[in-house]
């Protein structure tokens, strides 16, 4: 996959079939608009998606108000890459980029720069200065133009549309399983294994330490049954999402602690730090809470990993 990243001075020189939106989670409904381009490459054309960076909600939050998305760029970039995509712009997104009229950004952009001679889209899209572009502009400029313009339909689980709002409201909610559902996948956390405080290591429990990446949401504090891909394998485990509150070093009187995600792998004890690994959350256990001891949180951790391991059987046996 090609990335064009940062600038507005591009040119892609191939007949492509688009998608523009946030594409935040690229979840089942995403998932379906990425199909339909792909049907494309039977008329010769790559695929593109096209995504604003930062996205529309971050850039107009305000620097005050903090906007936590479903997926990461790099975690986008993951995705989009495992789809099949050929081309991602991640156009960046300015005072002057955001005020774009939006016949001139179809025309321009789209039509001119992207190549593109299709274009898939939902019937809530929504694009240029003022958000006053829609699906009814593009298929008018394609009746002109001469690409092709199709709209995809809403995809529905148990009556319910898939939508990024709805999802994020899931992991706030803890609802993991539901929010794979309409992700089409467990919800994941792509980061590096970073050095810890090595508490792990002294009980007996080692951990891999992740700090995840700003803006992304997470889920409430508490354990999770995991997966952890590392280096094409999975392997199972639990992971948990906080503070640490029982461990009291090295944290700051009136500063906040930072928050980690700390997963331990059942049959795995190997030096990785340094190592991107790939964290999909399966299921809330329970939630985080502070120990009066070492050895009761040792305790607690044990019975975990016992329900772990009898959890991840069960679903090695689907």
């Amino acid at each position: 996959m090609q990335i064009i990243s940062g600038t507005t001075q591009f040119q892609i020189p191939e007949e492509t079939a688009a998608a523009i939106g946030k594409f935040d989670g690229v979840h089942l409904g995403h998932q379906k608009i990425l199909e339909m381009l792909s049907r494309q490459k039977e008329k010769g054309r790559k695929t593109a998606v096209f995504t604003f960076d930062p996205s529309p909600a971050v850039f107009f939050s305000g620097r005050g108000e903090e906007v936590r998305e479903l997926s990461t760029r790099e975690e986008k970039r993951r995705l989009f890459s495992e789809l099949g995509v050929d081309y991602l712009m991640e156009f960046p997104m300015n005072e002057k980029t955001a005020g774009t009229e939006p016949e001139d950004f179809v025309r321009r952009i789209l039509f001119g720069q992207m190549h593109a001679r299709y274009i898939a889209a939902g019937d809530d899209l929504s694009f240029g200065a003022g958000g006053r572009g829609n699906f009814t502009l593009v298929r008018q400029l394609g009746a002109s133009l001469g690409f092709e313009a199709e709209q995809v339909s809403k995809v529905r689980i148990d009556g319910v549309v898939v939508s990024s709002t709805y999802i994020r409201v899931l992991v706030e909610r803890g609802e993991m399983e539901r929010a794979s559902r309409f992700l089409g996948r467990p919800y994941q956390i792509l980061g590096t294994v970073r050095h810890g405080n090595q508490i792990g290591r002294t009980i007996g429990i080692p951990t891999l330490n992740q700090i995840p990446e700003e803006g992304k949401l997470l889920p409430p504090f508490g354990v999770y049954y995991s997966d952890v891909l590392l280096d094409g394998r999975i392997y199972h485990g639990m992971t948990n999402i906080g503070v640490k509150p029982t461990i009291r070093e090295g944290k700051v009187p009136g500063k906040q602690p930072v928050v980690t995600v700390e997963t331990y792998l059942y049959d795995f004890d190997g030096d990785i730090y340094g190592e991107k690994i790939l964290t999909s959350l399966y299921t809330f256990r329970r939630s985080e809470r502070r120990f009066a001891s070492l050895s009761d949180l040792k305790a607690q951790m044990q019975r975990d990993i016992e329900a772990g391991r009898e959890f991840h059987r069960g679903r090695d046996c689907r």
